[in-house]
């Protein structure tokens, strides 16, 4: 998905990024088991504890394939890209269900900790993985596949991105993980509704105290008015410096909102998002919800940065994390299949419920760039009723052969992510061009194979990305799987 001139691959970290080693997503076998079976024919979860969550993997998998989809095929569907402010695409759901992915697997992983110091240490070793990576990929210094080019200017490298807004939310929260776990409850199983809640309150706790800061900053913080100097060489305004008038509070609207202001003041404005997603806005472009021209009059603030993945934004992101980590818990200490679905899909019921309520009602609109409490709402239910549809179809019915494929991308997320969505692949074939860059192997197999033959350029490069990105890293996911080799943090 083009998201104003970077992929949102880019932005679109994989939540392998924080996953856990694939030796380690297993399902825990229930402390002890019920007398006997119940009446209407359950089956209970399986107590062999080296038997892996495969709808988890199966999970990221898919993620993963539309992070590629939407990179790929975005620009030509905006459907499925980014909106520009408010309101969900089918690419605002990838970010939260990374976080969920994430949070299911810290319970999995920090099941049995041994020692609380040692954990912390791995936990903070894993995270510097993640922003080592972030920064290498999202910072500016690489422009894969499209630009052959290298190298970020350090006074306006972008500190922020998907990836490290995802080691942020997984060091938070493995870290709150380990500190509340305590010994007992470890070893604890329950099948009540409201047990898994009380037995980790405190994390509850925290989550109420973290919306509570973030809905303070967001409507209490004063936004005054703010300039910035264009640096898009393609602008007319190129090399101007701009003002916009906000003088507000509590404001909502692209330019005058205070995780905007926050950015600016903390990160500095030549380290932000050059491109956001609000170039696509109707007051800035007739070509709405596609990105075209400026309006003659378009206001100010659609040629100036913003960073999506911003520090308030992130803090509020945090909260999608802890809901995945409930969902794990659950997979720890429930004792059956359809306890566990009870308790998920409800769950992700109420919150997709509550947040279509929040937006519709105009309390507080659908927003990823904000990372509003609807858009959490609404997209971890979102996340938490898929993957209980994927564990149901695939750990419990056992269809494990027809997510086959997902299951190997999911296994080896990291690795898919940086060469098919970051596209570094594709920037190293495209490296090796005849007569010009735009004549290499990629650009001709996306010509000739596919928009040539359904001659249409938006369903061509639909089919280009679905066979020649997804099916491809499938297959090879798969190959590597076979081989044993994965890409661990």
């Amino acid at each position: 998905m083009m998201d104003g001139g970077q992929s949102v691959a880019k932005r679109h970290g994989a939540a392998a990024g924080a996953e856990e080693d694939p030796d380690r997503h297993r399902a825990p076998p229930p402390v002890h088991e019920a007398a006997d079976d119940q009446d209407d024919g359950d089956k209970k979860a399986p107590r062999q504890g080296s038997r892996r969550v495969a709808s988890l993997d199966v999970f990221r998998g898919l993620t993963v394939a539309v992070v590629i989809l939407v990179d790929g095929a975005g620009g030509e569907w905006p459907v499925i890209g980014h909106a520009p402010w408010h309101g969900c695409n089918l690419a605002d759901f990838v970010m939260p269900c990374f976080l969920f992915i994430v949070g299911m697997a810290i319970p999995l992983s920090l099941k049995r900790i041994p020692d609380r110091g040692w954990a912390v240490r791995r936990v903070v070793i894993r995270t510097l993985k993640l922003l080592f990576w972030g920064i290498l990929l999202q910072g500016g210094y690489s422009h894969a596949p499209d630009e052959l080019t290298y190298g970020v200017d350090m006074k306006h490298i972008r500190w922020c991105g998907i990836l490290q807004r995802i080691a942020l939310a997984y060091l938070v929260v493995a870290v709150i993980e380990i500190a509340t776990k305590d010994a007992r409850v470890q070893d604890q199983s329950s099948s009540g509704f409201f047990s898994i809640f009380r037995m980790y309150l405190s994390q509850w706790i925290v989550a109420c105290c973290i919306l509570l800061i973030y809905l303070s900053l967001v409507y209490g913080i004063y936004v005054p008015d703010w300039e910035f100097r264009v640096r898009n060489v393609d602008s007319l305004n190129y090399g101007k410096v701009l003002t916009v008038t906000c003088g507000t509070r509590g404001n909502l609207s692209p330019p005058c909102n205070a995780v905007g202001y926050i950015d600016r003041k903390v990160l500095g404005i030549n380290h932000l998002y050059q491109k956001p997603a609000w170039r696509r806005h109707r007051d800035c472009t007739d070509d709405s919800p596609y990105e075209g021209p400026f309006k003659r009059d378009a206001p100010a603030w659609c040629a100036s940065p913003f960073e999506p993945e911003g520090l308030l934004s992130s803090f509020s992101a945090v909260l999608s994390t802890i809901i995945g980590v409930h969902y794990g818990h659950v997979l720890v200490h429930m004792k059956s299949h359809m306890d566990r679905l009870k308790q998920w899909v409800t769950m992700g019921v109420a919150l997709l419920l509550l947040g279509i309520i929040l937006h519709f009602s105009h309390a507080i609109p659908l927003n990823k760039q904000l990372y509003t409490l609807s858009y959490i709402c609404v997209t971890a239910g979102a996340a938490g009723i898929v993957f209980s549809m994927l564990y149901f179809l695939v750990d419990v019915v056992s269809l494990r052969y027809v997510f086959e494929p997902l299951r190997w991308v999911g296994m080896n997320a990291m690795l898919v992510y940086v060469m098919a969505a970051a596209g570094i692949f594709e920037g190293f074939l495209n490296g090796w061009y005849y007569d010009g860059p735009k004549n290499t192997l990629v650009y001709w197999v996306r010509k000739h194979v596919f928009v040539r033959v359904w001659h249409s350029e938006r369903v061509g490069i639909l089919l280009y990305v679905l066979v020649a990105q997804i099916l491809l890293w499938a297959l090879l996911a798969g190959l590597l799987h076979r081989a044993g080799v994965y890409w661990k943090l």
